[in-house]
């Protein structure tokens, strides 16, 4: 996978899948955007041109653990080796500033456990916003049980409006548990919010696929019983602020106030952060 602004027909976010052979090898030039070398499943070392270096322990799947990852500047070159293969998301931003390069440790990703009931998920705060610091990317990853709905309700930020709404273009990638023996497949909905391009999407996704949200209102994000549903969201927008601002959807925002007396998911979290070193 590969969609860059200039194949999506926006300005900022950037997301390629990276698949690597055990001893594989890649490199590439960041360009104007930064990046973040997120393990998908296995680990990797991470070289930047000034000699700097990461060793990402990573993980075996997306359903078995928060990763460590890595951060890496604009106009710089950077390799990535795996001794032992795997998948790997690199997350990336236009932006303006050169930040340091920069190792994120799987012990200070924030596990946040968001909604309530059947609209009960778990999110990774790895790169949010106030979290990791970056110039315009956010990223964060979402790990919804089999049968729950996520994005929910649905919410928008495809405006500027200060402290109100952020504009943020997003991309939704998934993966989706398998169970006994079968793939398993969610559903994605994009309806128009009268801002933009006016998308509107209802998307049947398996692991592997990709739905870019330019504008409007998105969710649900819809896992099948017995599949866990995991999307990693990239976003990046032309805000002088990096910050997630959304708007609920005025027909469907009430659904919060009914969360108090419900409990959250007892599957929830799936996993925690590691604790102590990694």
């Amino acid at each position: 996978m590969d969609i860059d602004p200039e194949r999506a027909g926006w300005g900022y976010s950037s997301l390629r899948v990276l698949e690597l052979a055990p001893g594989g090898h890649h490199a590439f030039d960041t360009g104007d955007s930064e990046w973040i070398v997120l393990p998908l499943s296995g680990g990797c070392t991470v070289v930047v041109d000034n000699g700097e270096e990461f060793e990402l322990l990573g993980r075996d799947s997306v359903f078995g653990g928060v990763t460590d990852f890595a951060y890496v500047p604009r106009d710089a070159q950077v390799g990535i080796a795996s001794d032992g293969g795997g998948r790997f998301a690199l997350a990336g931003a236009r932006c303006e500033l050169t930040l340091p390069a920069r190792y994120g440790a799987a012990t200070e990703v924030p596990v946040e456990l968001r909604g309530r009931g059947n609209c009960s998920r778990q999110v990774n705060n790895f790169a949010a916003a106030g979290t990791f610091e970056c110039d315009r990317l956010i990223a964060v990853e979402v790990l919804t049980p089999g049968g729950n709905w996520s994005s929910y309700p649905p919410h928008k930020h495809d405006e500027c409006r200060p402290g109100v709404e952020s504009e943020l273009e997003e991309i939704y990638y998934f993966e989706i548990a398998s169970a006994r023996g079968t793939e398993g497949v969610g559903y994605q909905r994009v309806s128009p919010s009268g801002q933009g391009r006016g998308t509107d999407v209802l998307a049947e996704v398996r692991g592997g696929d990709a739905v870019l949200i330019p504008d409007g209102w998105h969710g649900p994000s819809i896992a099948t019983p017995g599949h866990a549903m995991y999307y990693l969201n990239v976003m990046a927008g032309p805000g002088e602020e990096r910050e997630w601002l959304i708007c609920d959807h005025p027909e469907h925002g009430w659904i919060r106030d009914t969360w108090p007396d419900q409990p959250v998911d007892p599957r929830l979290p799936l996993y925690d952060a590691p604790v102590g070193d990694v």
